[in-house]
């Protein structure tokens, strides 16, 4: 059985006001430092992970670095937990959207299945690259308790797929900075055990 540890990454700039940050390659902020800072210490106390998977962003891979040196593992980068594509909106504020592009800024909140981004992805892509990691996971660590670093949009693709729900459920999912979720996968059987857990940061 395959236990999965999954993380966002910490706090940083363009989370407010709110920002498509995608791809741009932002670090963490004190905040953020602080957060994975305790992620760690919460992750090292509760399991033993035999690897640390992550996004080749600054932001995730500063996260995974203080998880991994807490565990006393390895770090492996993995391109295709990259942040979403926003193409041409990437960086920008959601007020300027919402006023340049109202109708398909009203799509991507009411049906971001229908979504493509000017120059960037559709929430398929993201859907894909994240099902090929969790594949390539499962195969590998069939019986270890892997973490997977990523963003805020991956976690949410990932989380989707191991509850079975359509892509259209994107929105009925939160995850928090340094928010932990926690699964299971054995076989064809996926079980969610955990989701957007913050109540280590409160302690913190």
């Amino acid at each position: 059985m395959s236990h999965l540890v999954l993380v966002r990454h910490g706090h940083v700039e363009g989370i407010q006001p709110e920002r498509f940050r995608g791809r741009r390659d932002v670090p963490l902020t004190d905040e953020g430092r602080r957060q994975a800072e305790a992620t760690a210490r919460c992750i090292a106390s509760r399991w033993r992970p035999a690897i640390l998977y992550t996004s080749p962003l600054k932001r995730c891979v500063q996260t995974a670095r203080e998880i991994a040196r807490a565990c006393g593992i390895e770090t492996a980068v993995s391109e295709e937990l990259n942040d979403f594509d926003y193409g041409t909106w990437t960086w920008r504020l959601h007020s300027e959207i919402r006023t340049e592009w109202p109708e398909l800024f009203e799509r991507w909140l009411r049906a971001p299945h229908l979504v493509r981004f000017p120059e960037g992805e559709a929430l398929q892509d993201l859907i894909a690259r994240t099902a090929d990691v969790v594949r390539m996971v499962v195969e590998r660590h069939p019986a270890d308790t892997i973490v997977i670093v990523g963003h805020d949009s991956g976690m949410r693709a990932i989380l989707l797929q191991l509850l079975d729900q359509p892509i259209s459920a994107y929105w009925r999912l939160s995850q928090e900075p340094c928010a932990i979720n926690e699964a299971r996968v054995h076989g064809h059987d996926a079980r969610v055990i955990g989701i957007n857990e913050t109540r280590h940061l409160a302690r913190d």
